[in-house]
């Protein structure tokens, strides 16, 4: 087969599964897992299972980074960057085409009345994506107390890429005094972009935002939104009802929930911004796919980074349960925003499998419905 066929083969698979990949991470790497090793026996799936564990020794979206992982296994840094490139692309340009439609239209009337059930139903979502990641990261007593200050920091307006740092610092310092040990062999996220400080809503910086936030993102995509909660809203940049829109478009469409930045790029500054929050936030899967997939093995190995990276972990939960509160106090205001935030968190807690887009869609027509009381 020659490297074009390959590299074709590769194209079409992973366009088809951002075309129909929803559900989130988990449901994402269950359909790669049946099409690379189950139906083409690209590798085996005891290696398969070592691509899962290498995606949360750095920082992006999971599923995003598995995909770019089983291309390169396939093809080298081309089938890298073929596999991520047409996994994104359906998510980005549906996301768009989404972004373009609401600043058209999503400030009428007709439309209020769904968007006004969908911000409950979305706050359900994300304290479920909470729960699970908690039941995960949630090893021993000592993460539990490093959670609990890293949300009651959050609370108290200590910036969350801050909390999400420190939480991981101090977690691998308690392991060191555990240890007894005087060398230090780690690796820490890159955060020197956190001095950046835009000053206007250009293309430039809203890339800039953008690529500090995808190369400290740890845990689930939810955790994006703490982070642009802290990096967007808290500088005017952009409403929270704006923030829990872009959550509830990530639900509704398929593919990495990361392509909201698309959305949330294009409310920012039009099709220009839409590209470079895109680009931004993506960039840094790359980049650490490429550069570290041939030092997981080594650094999987490190008790060090494992201890570091337990307690990011765990912080990136309470990133998640922060921004739930917020949301939930700017958002469940009166009877049917209640009613609404109620029957989704049932919903969710108890049909476990069920899709989240239709938690979207339910709380859409619930909220509708309910107007017209």
């Amino acid at each position: 087969m020659s490297k074009s066929s390959i590299l074709k083969e590769i194209a079409a698979l992973f366009f088809k599964l951002g075309l129909i990949a929803f559900g989130g991470p988990a449901a994402h790497i269950a359909m790669m897992e049946d099409e690379v090793v189950s139906k083409r026996k690209w590798m085996n799936r005891e290696h398969f299972l070592d691509l899962i564990g290498a995606t949360n020794l750095i920082p992006g979206p999971n599923s995003t980074e598995m995909v770019m992982h089983c291309g390169h296994e396939r093809a080298g840094w081309r089938g890298l960057v073929v596999a991520g490139v047409s996994f994104i692309f359906p998510a980005v340009v549906l996301t768009g085409f989404l972004a373009w439609l609401y600043e058209k239209y999503g400030q009428l009337p007709e439309v209020a009345p769904f968007i006004y059930g969908i911000k409950p139903a979305v706050i359900a979502i994300i304290l479920m994506a909470a729960y699970r990641l908690g039941k995960k990261a949630l090893k021993n007593y000592t993460l539990a107390i490093l959670g609990i200050i890293t949300l009651l920091a959050c609370l108290l307006g200590v910036h969350e890429i801050i909390a999400l740092a420190a939480c991981g610092l101090a977690g691998l310092l308690l392991y060191i005094l555990r240890s007894s040990r005087t060398t230090l062999k780690s690796m820490v996220p890159l955060l020197l972009l956190q001095f950046i400080d835009p000053i206007k809503i250009g293309g430039t910086k809203i890339f800039l935002v953008f690529l500090k936030v995808g190369a400290i993102l740890y845990g689930s995509g939810y955790v994006l939104f703490a982070f642009l909660d802290a990096e967007l809203v808290s500088r005017g940049w952009l409403s929270r009802e704006a923030l829990v829109e872009a959550v509830a478009v990530g639900q509704i469409t398929p593919g990495p929930v990361l392509s909201t930045s698309t959305f949330i790029g294009w409310q920012l500054n039009g099709l220009e911004g839409a590209i470079a929050a895109t680009v931004g936030i993506f960039l840094p899967s790359f980049v650490f796919v490429l550069i570290l997939n041939p030092l997981i093995p080594k650094m999987r190995k490190s008790p060090y980074i494992r201890a570091f990276l337990d307690a990011v972990n765990i912080a990136a939960v309470a990133l998640i349960v922060a921004v739930c509160f917020t949301m939930g106090r700017d958002t469940l205001t009166d009877w049917r925003t209640l009613t609404i935030g109620i029957i989704s968190l049932v919903v969710v807690f108890v049909f476990r499998k069920l899709n989240s887009a239709y938690i979207v869609l339910g709380g859409a027509l619930l909220g509708y419905v309910l107007m017209l009381f």
